[in-house]
């Protein structure tokens, strides 16, 4: 590993962030040969691990911090990546080919690229800044969220009914703590799922003991000798507490690039190779707002690690003369106690849905359909459906027979 102050003061491709976009991108550039210098710089002190564990299995005590290393560290030695840790980027100049690091070094690049994902969202509301408020985006956070419950943290409110919320407060639950979810929209997941699959959700949390209100924002966040002791909702009430974790988004980590002139408002604009509008500068990953395919060509960000390794090889394959347009299915999931959600796909603008098996079976799927056509699937607990469901999303279909999408007795094969 290269520790800072000893770093080269050039590469010839550096990578900004040590995610899953930024690890891919180094390992699939040397797989497509990529004999240069390579330099990998972030803002996380420690080598390129896996970010979805940390509010699930890590946060749990299930998985250790080696088991959810991208790589072993040892790796990037032997591949020659160069590790330049805990220093972010604050200033490009494009016309110079260089970076500006936080502690005021400069590094030269040939193409730079850019996986800085994003930081999380930040509550606005008085107390928020309180002892005992905590944001999972990385493993300093998570062990900060262990360490609290180890000294006897045992209520918590939970501010956001998402996935990273929802995979929060399940975790908590297994933990034995008192969990109170607050989401200010009608029902969890609104924003990425349909009502069949919030109802589940719902049903389950609170079948788990979760406390779960909805159409509910917070006012204040409150505390004694400066740690957390309640919050206060906008209905009136307060919920005496000892921990809450925050999960409402994040916000693209972006300004060095949008400082720099390159073209964006929601993330970094990215052309079909993931090229910014500077000069051999490519961004992937959370960060990158490009026209997806799977969303009537919309442009979008994905925050997702299907999304951020995909992208990364179409950058490695570009910067090696290979230039091929990005396509690839989008696909997520989630684990919630013992529940197991796998989606394909993106059910932007449905206009329809299909269930397909009974909720009460804990095990089922949800089809999106848009003007006649599936353009997602949810699926619980359902891995024939799910694997089936990407294949018929790849191959395309303009219609299908709803009568058949809804027997679970019937293969979803059966429609391509």
């Amino acid at each position: 590993m290269t520790q800072a102050g000893t770093a080269p003061d050039y590469a010839d491709v550096v990578i900004v962030g040590t995610g899953h976009g930024g690890a891919q991108a180094a390992i699939a550039l040397r797989q497509q040969g990529h004999e240069g210098s390579i330099m990998m710089i972030g803002r996380d002190s420690m080598p390129p691990y896996e970010r979805p564990p940390l509010s699930k299995e890590y946060l749990a005590g299930d998985k250790v911090f080696e088991r959810i290393m991208i790589r072993p560290e040892k790796f990037w030695a032997d591949k020659n990546v160069a590790l330049r840790l805990g220093s972010g980027v604050s200033e490009i100049d494009p016309a110079a080919h260089t970076v500006t690091l936080s502690d005021g070094s400069t590094i030269g690049y040939r193409k730079l690229i850019w996986s800085g994902g994003g930081d999380p969202r930040r509550l606005g509301c008085s107390g928020a800044n309180l002892k005992g408020v905590f944001y999972v985006r990385d493993k300093r956070d998570a062990d900060a969220m262990m360490a609290a419950l180890q000294s006897g943290s045992k209520r918590a409110v939970v501010i956001g009914g998402g996935y990273i919320g929802l995979e929060a407060a399940a975790v908590l639950r297994k933990l034995d703590c008192e969990v109170t979810l607050v989401e200010m929209l009608p029902r969890v997941l609104a924003r990425v799922a349909g009502e069949d699959l919030s109802r589940f959700y719902e049903a389950e949390h609170r079948r788990q003991g979760v406390d779960l209100r909805l159409k509910t924002g917070i006012a204040e966040i409150t505390g004694t000798d400066g740690k957390v002791s309640s919050v206060l909702l906008d209905t009136g009430e307060t919920v005496p507490c000892d921990m809450v974790v925050v999960g409402i988004g994040i916000v693209p980590a972006v300004a060095p690039l949008i400082a720099a002139g390159a073209a964006g408002s929601n993330g970094v604009d990215v052309d079909f190779c993931c090229r910014t509008t500077l000069d051999d500068v490519y961004a992937i990953g959370d960060c990158a707002a490009h026209a997806n395919p799977y969303a009537d060509s919309a442009v979008i960000r994905l925050e997702s690690v299907q999304n951020a390794h995909d992208m990364a090889n179409t950058v490695a394959k570009a910067i090696m003369g290979d230039k091929q347009e990005y396509n690839a299915l989008p696909w997520f999931w989630s684990n919630q106690y013992d529940l197991k959600l796998q989606t394909a796909g993106l059910s932007l603008g449905y206009d329809e849905t299909v269930l397909r098996g009974d909720p009460e079976t804990r095990k089922f799927t949800v089809a999106y359909l848009k003007e006649g056509k599936p353009i997602a699937f949810d699926c619980v607990g359902a891995m024939k459906d799910y694997v089936q469901g990407r294949k018929l999303l790849e191959a395309g279909t303009d219609s299908i027979d709803r009568a058949v999408l809804s027997d679970p007795d019937v293969p979803i094969k059966e429609l391509m």
